[in-house]
């Protein structure tokens, strides 16, 4: 990976949600301290005997994802339209998403994600604060671009 810096602004973040956006949304309008985050991946479970013995075995985890949103962000709407559809049908909707970060060469999948949590206002503050929307993911992967 001769030649590749680790610059986040040149990632592209698509999210398809069938049924609301069935055409691949480009989310835009990031914080600049604070875009996107996954929480680390727990690879084990683990326990120790009595006896001090330990045991440990894999077992698939969700993955969070936190996308951090300029206030005056565009892609709110997506968030907004998706949470309403929510609220309105009492059901969650399933997405699939891509990123891509041209700088270190990666591009990452996600799949069967949910919208768990959401700021549904900026705070307020001397400017109007980012918003923060968490996606729980049932698997990532990563590939070489």
């Amino acid at each position: 990976m001769a030649n590749t810096t680790i610059t986040s602004a040149n990632s592209i973040l698509t999210m398809v949600v069938p049924g609301l956006f069935p055409v691949p949304v480009s989310i835009q309008g990031y914080a600049s301290d604070d875009a996107f985050m996954l929480d680390a991946l727990d690879l084990a479970e683990v326990s120790m005997g009595v006896d001090g013995k330990m045991s440990a075995g894999y077992v698939p985890k969700e993955v969070k994802q936190t996308i951090t949103l300029q206030a005056d962000s565009e892609s709110k709407d997506f968030f907004a339209i998706l949470t309403q559809a929510v609220k309105t049908a009492r059901e969650v909707f399933y997405m699939s998403a891509t990123l891509s970060l041209p700088s270190t060469g990666e591009a990452f999948t996600f799949t069967r994600g949910i919208l768990t949590s959401v700021e549904q206002a900026p705070t307020g503050k001397k400017m109007l604060q980012p918003q923060k929307f968490v996606i729980t993911w049932e698997s990532v992967n990563r590939a070489i671009l």
